[in-house]
C-alpha cells in the first residue's frame, strides 16, 4: 500500500493575542459623505466570491488513523455547505488535526490563503476531487477502475476522503470498508498535479481611491460566470455616485475582464462608498474554503448553482491624504498583507502592532504584518475626513503534524468554543461523525473565549510543506 513520505513537526504551544475581542462579521457600508460611522465599514473580500455556512458531514463512513503504534477511528466523508444567498457546496476535509465549528462561516480562497500554500501534492488532491466522488457520480465504473468489489455513496466519500488525508495532512490513515481502502489506494497511486483553479469571482483591486469629480478605478472583474451585476451601495445615487465603464457610461452588469470605475461628482464632499459584484455561478472544484473563526479548512468537491459576491470600495477627497486600504491573507509570509494605495496631495501615515507605515503621495505599497499561527487578529485602520477599514480573522495557515497523545492535555470529548460571544459545539477530526478519541480531542482542542485577552491554542504543526 502506498503512503506519502511523512515529516514530523515539532509540539507547539502557542498563546495567540487576540487585538479586539469577537470575530462577528462586518456590515454593508451605504454612500456617505463626511463621517462613516464605524460599524458601517464594509467586508473587505480580495479573492474569492463565495461564502458559505457549514452544515456537516452529510455523506460518510469510517477510517482509522494510526499514530506512534496506536490506532484512532475518526468519520470520514462529504461536509455540505449552505452559500450565502442561495447554493449548496460539496467540501472534503483537507485538515484532519483541526476543530470544525458549527455553523461556521466559511469563504474562497486562493490557495496561498489556506494550507495548500505549501504543499506541493495540492494538485494532486485538486485531481482526486475531479476524478473520484460526487464529480464521478458512476459508482460501479469507479469501483471497476479502483479494483473494488462495489461502491456505495458512504464508501465513495470515505475512500476518497481517506485518499485526500494522505496529501493533505500526511496522514497515515486507512478506510475501514474494504472497497474505500482499495479506491483510496487507486486514487492516491493514480493522483497527478493539476493546477490552482481560478476564483469563481474576484476584483481587482478591490479598494480605490481620488479626488472627487474623476472616475475612481479601475475595478477590474474576474470571474468564470457568464456575466455579473453591479450594485452601487444604498445611498450612493442620492449622492450623485454612479458605477460606470471605462468610457463614463453608467453599467448595472458586467463580464469577465470588464473595468469598472466609481464617477463622483466634483462637489461631493469628501467621503466613501462601495458597489457589489455578484453572480450565479458553479464554484471551481478545488477551490480552499477558510473560516475567519478558527475551524477545519475545507476544499470543494462539488457546486450547484451559486450566488457568490465581492465587494469594492472607493475613498475621495479635495486634497490631503486620500488612502484605500486592501487586505489578504499571505501564508507563505505568516501574516497579513496590507496593500495601502494614496492618491492624495499628502503622505498618509498608519500604525499597526507598534510600527509605523507612511505611504507617500502618489504611491502604493504592501506591507505585511506578522502573525502567529492562530492568531486571531482585527484591525481597524482610520484616515482623515472619516476614513476607517477593518480586517478581522484567524491566520491558519498550517495543518497539524504527527503527533504522541502525551504531548497535550488529553480532553475526553470535545471542548465548547465562541467567537462573537456565540457559543458553538466543536467537532474534532471525525468532523461531526460522534466518535471523537481522546488523543484527537487532545491534538484539536482550540479555546476562542469572546472578551479575553488570549486565546490559548495546543497543536502540533507541520513545519514542512507537503511532504
Amino acid at each position: 500500500m502506498m503512503r506519502s513520505a511523512r515529516r514530523r513537526g515539532t509540539a507547539v504551544r502557542l498563546a495567540a493575542a487576540v487585538l479586539t475581542a469577537g470575530l462577528a462579521g462586518a456590515g454593508s457600508m451605504a454612500a456617505t459623505t463626511g463621517v462613516a460611522a464605524a460599524d458601517e465599514a464594509p467586508p473587505v473580500r480580495t479573492e474569492g466570491g463565495a461564502t458559505a455556512t457549514l452544515g456537516g458531514l452529510e455523506i460518510f463512513g469510517q477510517a482509522v488513523i494510526r499514530e506512534d503504534g496506536e490506532a484512532y477511528r475518526v468519520s470520514a466523508g462529504l461536509f455540505e455547505m449552505s452559500v450565502l444567498g442561495g447554493g449548496t457546496l460539496k467540501t472534503y476535509c483537507i485538515d484532519v488535526y483541526n476543530p470544525t465549528q458549527s455553523d461556521a462561516t466559511y469563504k474562497e480562497v486562493a490557495w496561498s490563503e489556506s494550507s495548500l500554500h505549501n504543499n506541493a501534492d495540492a494538485g494532486k488532491i485538486r485531481w482526486i476531487l475531479q476524478n473520484s466522488y460526487p464529480q464521478v457520480n458512476d459508482l460501479a465504473a469507479l469501483a471497476k477502475q479502483a479494483g473494488a468489489g462495489a461502491l456505495t455513496e458512504q464508501s465513495a466519500a470515505a475512500g476518497t476522503q481517506v485518499a485526500i488525508w494522505r496529501y493533505s495532512d500526511n496522514a497515515d490513515v486507512e478506510a475501514l470498508d474494504p472497497d474505500a481502502e482499495k479506491l483510496a489506494d487507486y486514487l492516491e497511486a493514480s493522483a497527478r498535479d493539476l493546477g490552482e483553479p481560478t476564483a469563481s469571482l474576484s476584483l481587482g483591486p478591490s479598494a480605490v481611491s481620488g479626488r472627487a469629480g474623476e472616475k475612481l478605478g479601475p475595478v477590474t472583474v474576474h470571474t468564470d460566470a457568464r456575466s455579473v451585476t453591479v450594485a452601487p451601495a444604498a445611498g450612493a445615487a442620492a449622492a450623485g455616485i454612479r458605477a460606470v465603464d471605462k468610457d463614463g457610461e453608467p453599467v448595472t452588469s458586467a463580464a469577465d475582464g470588464s473595468e469598472l470605475f466609481f464617477d463622483v461628482p466634483e462637489d461631493t464632499p469628501a467621503g466613501s462608498t462601495s458597489l457589489t459584484v455578484s453572480a450565479t455561478t458553479n464554484v471551481p472544484v478545488g477551490r480552499a474554503f477558510i473560516s475567519e473563526t478558527k475551524s477545519q479548512t475545507q476544499i470543494l468537491a462539488g457546486s450547484s448553482d451559486s450566488t457568490v459576491s465581492v465587494t469594492a470600495t472607493a475613498n475621495w477627497a479635495r486634497k490631503g491624504a486620500i488612502p484605500a486600504l486592501s487586505a489578504q491573507k499571505n501564508c507563505e509570509k505568516h501574516g497579513l498583507d496590507i496593500t495601502a494605495a494614496n492618491e492624495g496631495d499628502e503622505d498618509f501615515t498608519f500604525e499597526l502592532m507598534g510600527i509605523e507605515y507612511t505611504i507617500a503621495a502618489g504611491t502604493s505599497r504592501t506591507v505585511t504584518i506578522p502573525l502567529q499561527e492562530d492568531q486571531a487578529y482585527d484591525f481597524t485602520i482610520t484616515g482623515p475626513h472619516g476614513f476607517e477599514r477593518n480586517f478581522r480573522g484567524v491566520l491558519d495557515c498550517e495543518t497539524a503534524g504527527t503527533t504522541a497523545a502525551n504531548d497535550y492535555e488529553v480532553a475526553s470529548a470535545p471542548s465548547p468554543a465562541s467567537a462573537g460571544g456565540t457559543g458553538a459545539d466543536v467537532n474534532l477530526a471525525d468532523t461531526g461523525g460522534g466518535s471523537a478519541t481522546p488523543m484527537i480531542a487532545g491534538i484539536a482542542v482550540a479555546m476562542v473565549v469572546a472578551g479575553s485577552a488570549t486565546v490559548f491554542v495546543m497543536r502540533r504543526k507541520n513545519t514542512a510543506g507537503g511532504e
